[in-house]
Formats: structure tokens, sequence, C-alpha cells
């Protein structure tokens, strides 16, 4: 399987400007600049859409975890947060609040950190990783 997406961008670092698209245009010229990447202007930014990506592959990973004990999730919720410091992504923060009928939090845990260690994006990052888990 292989996926794509386009980005162009328009003059200077700080004054330029640019658009994102994605191969299934969920992303269709989508604006990100300077401003939106290190202030608070309008559009998205690289590091929000790496922690798009890890959480949604991480949540999707701890569903075929889970599974794998046979237990099937009613709800996984996942928030990560992505740490840049001095032009580099040092940190990726995962935290996960799931409702799974019949799970130990000691079985959600366990099934957190495999997840956390072998879904895709994770190893793809070279970066610290951490998690924190809640059983509701």
């Amino acid at each position: 399987m292989k996926r794509n997406a386009t980005a162009v961008w328009n003059g200077s670092g700080k004054e330029g400007h640019g658009h994102l698209t994605t191969q299934s245009t969920v992303l269709q010229q989508t604006q990100y600049s300077f401003n939106s990447r290190f202030a608070e202007g309008v559009g998205t930014n690289p590091e929000e859409l790496v922690a798009a990506a890890h959480a949604g592959c991480f949540t999707m990973k701890l569903s075929f975890v889970l599974g794998g004990m046979e237990l099937t999730p009613e709800s996984l919720e996942t928030t990560c947060t992505i740490t840049l410091d001095n032009g580099t992504i040092t940190n990726s923060h995962l935290v996960v609040t799931g409702k799974v009928p019949g799970a130990t939090a000691e079985q959600f845990a366990a099934a957190v950190k495999d997840a956390e260690a072998n879904c895709p994006i994770s190893k793809l990052y070279n970066c610290s990783i951490t998690s924190e888990a809640t059983l509701v």
C-alpha cells in the first residue's frame, strides 16, 4: 500500500504560505504558514498532522491488540501531543481513554503499551513516545 500527499509553498519561510492536498482529498489545498505553525494563524501545520497520524494509528492498533485478547472496545479516544523543541520533534505523548467491557486495568495497560510500541507510526518516529491510559 502506498499513500501520498502534496505540499506547495510560495515565498519565504516566514512571509510565505503553502497548501497541502492528500490523495483522499480530505485535505484539499489546506492552508499552512509560519503563523499557523508557530503562532495562532489559521490553517494546519506539520506537527498537528503528525499528532493526528499518531493518534489515529495508535488507536486503531490498540483496537486490534484488544481484539487479540478477545476484548472489543466500546470506545477508544486518544489525544496525541507532539513536542517540537529547537527544530526537532522530541516527544509524542498519547493520552487514551477506553471503554472496554470485560477488560481489567492491567489488560488495558498492557494493550496500550503494545500499541504504543507497535503501531506503524510509532515505529516511524525517532523520538520519545509516552502514554497515559484510563479505563472507564
